[in-house]
């Protein structure tokens, strides 16, 4: 992944250095209100591109004509593909369709606000023109032109900020690269620590002075870094004052951002700003036969959840060899862009939500000098009209429906105020209500609610946890009660039933060793057996049996081992379904 992030900058000033404890890191002694001027644009833009291009494209996820497993961009890797051989593919790299002006004019009308590109990814080859290595697309391709410079300069006519993903430990191609995993070519061999000097180095420095402003530097996959190779490395920051990196760099580095790869973090990540970066299909790279598309509704509100979470969504493009934005991608970006030019502004500069969950959608929030505006995105519009924002005990100064500003009627119900909606929503992929609150945001959590069908889901996030271990684990592969070791320790959930009856209780469980829970509520128990699935990611949903809930109100569900045989099981939901 390459990323040039142009960074208009117009005032900089020097960061304080500590004379008693020097550091390489330029931004090892900033203060929390320069970072947080530093960081302003990116909290501001919440959405970017991502943009995985390179030799990879040519074999398209094949090779010697067998589909090879994985991503495309690992197809080197995957199916150890001799250097000498893969270099080959670079004879067909000619991207004589590729139109920067295009590309950036894309991430704009999709409402994106910087682009992130691979100038060098794992396979060693750069997108630009580089002294420190003869693999790059001028020296070793038929186009012969840096694919970086005009790219950089389109950003900076259309106002997009630029970034550069750019791979500094692994490459699989310049003698000394890292490898996560045994290398498989001898011409692979030699020593780390002078490939970071001799091409990681000087190639950094390349980027980030060859193509005027940088706002981001990705880096990737730190297997094999020291912290005396990312000392090197860290310390070139310095050439573009204000630049903002992540956390992959290695050697001890937390940077600046946190970066879940693939899925949304449930709580998002604290005080850390994180941005999630995600593929339209199942690959970063071209692949020609990966056609697993998400839909736009996914792709809107995931957006939508990862900025109800005060995060930023880094969406990926993987481009053909011929330099052409796989016509998919550029359909679904168009779409996400004509619900931004309605929704923009609840998106752009919110931070998180208030509430812990809303049954019908997600929240955003801005704070203003005057107060407070949330922004209700409502998925599932309410079939009666009514929607309810459970648990918000603040004054609404006014309720208005972002897509034509029409004003909404509030009154104030049991549980929370109640905004009386016209029949049809907006837009049925997500519509927003604005509301403006008067003084401070107060939220009372109310407890679990039924769905509309009646269905009580229980998430693991939801749980209230008794014991010393057991806890909820957040990350991709988890979202679920782990750390279960001790028989003792055991889970319940606060919930409210409107819809009683009798209920088909699933539970989703994983677990290297069989093991037994019990599920109980309303005087009833279930005893169900929890398989052995290989790994504490890989969840399987396994049937518990029913329980009744005769009388509407607060009840509770718990989780609890049973000793006997007991072996550490990872919880991801229970489910009560009506039947």
């Amino acid at each position: 992944m390459t990323c040039i992030a142009i960074l208009a900058a117009t005032a900089v000033w020097s960061i304080p250095t500590s004379a008693s404890v020097p550091s390489p890191d330029p931004y090892a002694n900033e203060t929390p209100q320069q970072r947080d001027a530093r960081m302003q644009w990116w909290r501001q833009a919440r959405f970017g591109m991502f943009i995985h291009w390179g030799v990879y494209s040519v074999p398209a996820g094949v090779y010697q004509g067998k589909q090879i497993p994985g991503i495309g961009e690992w197809i080197m890797f995957n199916a150890k593909i001799p250097v000498a051989e893969y270099k080959q593919f670079a004879r067909q790299f000619n991207p004589v369709r590729y139109d920067p002006e295009q590309w950036v004019l894309l991430a704009k009308e999709a409402g994106m606000r910087y682009i992130v590109i691979t100038s060098k990814h794992h396979d060693g080859f750069a997108l630009f023109d580089s002294s420190a290595s003869d693999w790059d697309v001028v020296d070793a391709t038929p186009y012969g032109k840096d694919l970086l410079a005009p790219l950089a300069q389109a950003c900076q006519r259309h106002g997009i900020k630029l970034g550069f993903y750019y791979s500094q430990a692994q490459d699989w191609t310049n003698p000394g690269g890292g490898v996560c995993g045994q290398k498989w070519d001898k011409i692979q061999e030699g020593d780390m620590d002078q490939y970071i000097r001799n091409v990681a180095v000087p190639q950094v420095r390349e980027l980030l002075t060859k193509y005027g402003p940088i706002a981001i530097l990705w880096w990737d996959t730190p297997c094999g870094m020291t912290r005396q190779m990312a000392d090197q490395l860290i310390s070139l920051l310095a050439l573009q004052p204000w630049i903002i990196h992540n956390n992959r760099l290695g050697g001890g580095y937390s940077g600046d951002t946190e970066t879940p790869e693939q899925y949304i973090p449930a709580t998002g990540l604290g005080d850390r700003d994180f941005e999630v970066c995600m593929t339209m299909n199942d690959t970063w790279g071209y692949k020609s036969y990966d056609n697993n598309w998400k839909s736009t509704q996914t792709l809107v509100r995931n957006l939508v959840d990862i900025a109800s979470k005060g995060g930023n969504y880094l969406l990926n493009v993987g481009p053909t060899s011929e330099g052409l934005i796989p016509e998919p991608s550029v359909q679904r970006l168009k779409e996400i862009g004509a619900w931004m030019r309605v929704n923009g502004q609840a998106i752009y500069g919110t931070t998180a939500s208030p509430f812990k969950r809303l049954p019908w959608g997600r929240c955003t929030k801005k704070i203003n000098p005057d107060g407070v505006i949330l922004y209700l995105h409502v998925f599932d519009w309410p079939a009666d009209g009514m929607l309810q924002v459970p648990g918000l005990k603040s004054q609404i100064r006014s309720a208005t429906l972002l897509a034509d500003g029409r004003r909404l009627e509030v009154q104030q119900g049991q549980k929370g105020p109640i905004i009386r909606l016209p029949a049809d929503p907006p837009d049925r992929i997500s519509s927003t209500v604005m509301l403006e609150i008067q003084g401070p945001i107060l939220v009372e959590q109310p407890p679990l609610q039924q769905a509309a069908d009646g269905t009580l889901a229980l998430p693991a996030i939801e749980a209230i946890t008794h014991g010393r271990q057991l806890r909820y684990e957040q990350g991709q592969q988890r979202d679920c009660l782990g750390f279960w070791t001790d028989p003792q320790d055991w889970a319940h959930w606060d919930v409210e039933v409107t819809k009683p009856g009798t209920f088909q209780v699933t539970v989703q469980v994983a677990g290297l060793a069989q093991s037994r829970l019990q599920i109980a509520a309303a005087g009833q128990s279930l005893s169900v057996t929890c398989p052995a699935t290989g790994d504490y990611g890989r969840f399987e949903q396994m049937e518990a049996g029913m329980i009744t809930i005769s009388m509407p109100g607060k009840a509770t569900i718990t989780a609890k081992p049973i000793a006997e045989g007991w072996q550490p099981v990872n919880l991801r939901s229970i489910t009560l379904k009506p039947l």
